[in-house]
């Protein structure tokens, strides 16, 4: 399959003849598609380590100006070509006017200075990516310093009285989070810490977006 201009390879299972192969594609769709986004974030983070670069980035569906499935044979597929293929259309969710505005509006905000971007909203993006990607160590880890940044930056916002509930939960969950967080230096989690990971980021990224509907 493809995603603008990178290909992604699945010989693990080989189709066994074209009528095989005619047949998968037929119903193949956006669950093989990210299963092959999937393979390729995996390559992208190996990638970022052992090169040392942080500006290498995993990639997201909506990101695709293409996405197409189909096969081929050996090298067909490895220069782009194809014995059949067919396109994917994204799906768009339906969302409410006041809901695509509203990022625009804090966009705004944000770049001309009116609205503060606060150090743990990017803490919280890193925590989730590596969540969403099964790296729940390095989770774990981002997620304590995402929480600690939270609990220092939220109660001197302008909008610090309506977060006083949502600030006294996060600061009743850091023990938790500082648990789990010493779990990840010595290895995986177990599914307490995991599930306390899943939920106290999930809290953490809910008093932000509280944040933004009051600040919109």
């Amino acid at each position: 399959m493809t995603t603008g201009r990178a290909t992604i390879i699945d010989v693990s299972d080989p189709l066994g003849d074209e009528h095989v192969a005619r047949a998968w594609l037929d119903q193949a769709g956006e669950e093989d598609l990210a299963a092959g986004l999937a393979v390729i974030n995996r390559a992208l983070h190996a990638f970022r380590v052992v090169t040392a670069n942080p500006y290498v980035h995993e990639i997201a569906r909506e990101q695709a100006l293409v996405a197409r499935v189909g096969f081929g044979a050996g090298d067909e597929v490895a220069h782009g070509q194809w014995s059949d293929a067919r396109e994917l259309a994204a799906v768009p969710g339906r969302r409410r006017r006041s809901a695509i505005l509203a990022p625009q509006a804090q966009l705004a905000a944000a770049l001309g200075g009116r609205q503060r971007v606060l150090a743990c909203q990017e803490l919280a993006l890193r925590a989730r990516a590596d969540l969403d990607h099964d790296r729940e160590r390095e989770a774990a880890l981002q997620l304590l310093v995402a929480l600690d940044a939270a609990l220092a930056e939220l109660p001197l916002d302008p909008y610090a009285e309506s977060l006083v509930e949502r600030l006294t939960e996060l600061r009743g969950r850091r023990a938790a989070v500082a648990e789990a967080a010493q779990q990840a230096l010595a290895g995986p989690l177990d599914d307490a810490a995991h599930a306390t990971v899943l939920d106290t980021l999930g809290r953490v990224e809910a008093a932000l977006r509280a944040r933004a509907a009051l600040s919109g």
